[in-house]
């Protein structure tokens, strides 16, 4: 097979696995919301966010940045340093997510905004997951560098599943345990739903030291055979975790810190505007769970891209073919605008009926959220994709530099918005990660350009797919409304236009793009979409 089927099958696989995570995500948070209530989930979602940010600095970045690493080692066929960097990064993973579990469970109370101390109980709950999670990206990182990208998507599904399940189930469980009043219904709310995270990563660790155990034979047999004589020591693999690891778990850190520190900026501030910590919790819930959720639906299939993408831009990079690796980068690009793009049409027309049928406890303001916020996938998924790029190639300084610049712009943009215009409120939030996406986006683009010679492909890369998406977007909105019109019966009307849409997209994409059956056979599940277009004439 060669390298770019490989890519794509990969990415496919990748996105395929994060697809069905994050519709079980989205599944799950309606029942959830209906047994936490909006003050519980807003707790929930303080807890969660600190989790998410103490967990990036222990774990998130860990599998891109073990990918990349071992890929480059495998890529000179130095089997025994691919292993020895293995065995590194899971003591660093332990050290590092120990630290942080600690903190978590100790340093709640601080961390939290004094107003949100509700959530302290949920975040201790949610300490341990930190290490566990460490250990786990470990080793999808591993077995993605050997361009294996099924154990990491089974075990995805797997822990989202367990997530699912356990979430609602011990939600449920502790209210009847232990809520006296409409505090502790939140409280106790709160911390049942962060025993599912808890559950669902523990079952996809387990999942992955079994996959480990059965291919330990075959990784023992490639380490004895290696010939290469220059063997790193323990001490050089550490070195190379602090100073390339290290930079590249910073990066992400600082690149989605600005969700923690909206947090913090924005229950501060409308505090001291005298909002009600309450109403500051039910907004915010509102903002991370549903409109957020939603959101990082199309977001996943840019981060499996880039997982995909990382060690064959590395193993290029290493090996000096800088052209192959921006054909790489182009490839990956277009294939998750193709998703995205049409994504962020379909999520801004049709926001009302999304929110209002998948989370029945949400109001207005998510939907808003959801219908102006839109726009964000496209930025999210491109800066996403180039942060990883440049990990790839070794510029995680770069990276890192760009993302701390988004960062500050963003958050001064946001306590600028929220003390000139404190009637703003949720909406400076909005605005202010938009902010940071795009900033990203453009510094980012100018690193590739200097770096890589990279030219971004903007017409077949976004401007195509967006007129395609254009066209969609009006039938999709024509289509639902009308439909309601008559029915008033949501959820089917809004199944029809869904369908509706992806039929439409498909064949104005190809019209629009002149996408020829062998360069669609590229895309994911290509060869299924191509079947479906013959059968509508659409390819002869």
């Amino acid at each position: 097979m060669s390298k770019k089927n490989t890519l794509m099958k990969n990415a496919s696989l990748l996105m395929a696995a994060s697809m069905i995570s994050r519709i079980i995500g989205l599944l799950y948070r309606r029942p959830l919301g209906q047994v936490l209530g909006a003050e519980g989930m807003g707790y929930y979602a303080y807890a969660s966010n600190l989790y998410a940010i103490l967990l990036l600095i222990s774990s998130y970045s860990i599998p891109m940045a073990v990918s990349k690493v071992v890929s480059e080692r495998l890529a000179l066929k130095q089997y025994r340093n691919a292993h020895k960097v293995f065995q590194g990064a899971l003591l660093y993973a332990l050290l590092v997510g120990g630290a942080a579990a600690l903190l978590a469970f100790f340093g709640g109370s601080v961390l939290l905004p004094k107003n949100q101390q509700n959530a302290v109980l949920a975040l201790r709950i949610l300490a341990p997951t930190i290490l566990l999670s460490a250990v786990l990206g470990v080793f999808r990182g591993y077995f993605q560098a050997h361009n294996t990208m099924m154990p990491t998507s089974i075990s995805q599904i797997a822990e989202q599943i367990m997530n699912a399940i356990i979430s609602v189930l011990a939600g449920y469980l502790l209210i009847k345990g232990f809520a006296l009043n409409d505090t502790t219904h939140a409280v106790y709310g709160a911390a049942g739903g962060t025993l599912g995270t808890g559950a669902g990563v523990l079952t996809g660790l387990l999942f992955m030291l079994f996959v480990y155990g059965v291919n330990r034979g075959t990784i023992n047999s490639q380490v004895r055979r290696d010939i290469y004589h220059e063997e790193e020591s323990f001490g050089e693999i550490f070195r190379i975790i602090f100073q390339l690891v290290t930079p590249v778990i910073f990066t992400t850190f600082i690149y989605n810190a600005s969700s923690y520190l909206d947090s913090y900026i924005f229950s501060s501030i409308q505090g001291i505007h005298g909002v009600s910590s309450k109403v500051i919790s039910e907004q915010y819930g509102e903002f991370s769970n549903y409109y957020v959720t939603l959101i990082n639906v199309p977001l996943a299939l840019a981060s499996a891209s880039a997982s995909a993408m990382m060690p064959v831009v590395s193993g290029n990079y290493a090996t000096g073919e800088k052209r192959v690796a921006n054909d790489k980068i182009n490839e990956t690009i277009r294939l998750t605008m193709f998703i995205c793009v049409p994504a962020a049409v379909g999520l801004a027309v049709l926001a009302h009926p999304i929110m209002g049928v998948l989370f029945p406890a949400s109001t207005k303001l998510g939907s808003n959220l959801l219908m102006f916020g839109a726009v964000s996938v496209v930025f999210s998924a491109l800066s996403t994709i180039t942060n990883s790029v440049l990990q790839s190639i070794g510029k995680q300084g770069i990276a890192l530099r760009n993302a701390a610049v988004s960062l500050g712009l963003n958050l001064v943009s946001l306590t600028l918005l929220l003390l000139v215009l404190p009637g703003t409120g949720i909406y400076a939030m909005l605005a202010a990660n938009i902010l940071f996406s795009v900033c990203m986006c453009v510094l980012n683009g100018l690193a590739l350009k200097q770096y890589l010679g990279y030219r971004n492909e903007l017409m077949d890369s976004y401007g195509k797919p967006f007129l395609a998406a254009a066209g969609m977007g009006v039938v999709a909105g024509l289509l639902y409304y009308g439909l309601f019109a008559l029915t008033r019966r949501p959820f089917i009307c809004l199944v029809i236009s869904i369908l509706s849409a992806v039929i439409i997209y498909m064949v104005l994409f190809v019209i629009v793009t002149g996408t020829t059956e062998d360069e669609m056979q590229k895309f994911p599940f290509g060869s299924k979409i191509i079947t479906f277009l013959r059968l509508i004439r659409v390819y002869g």
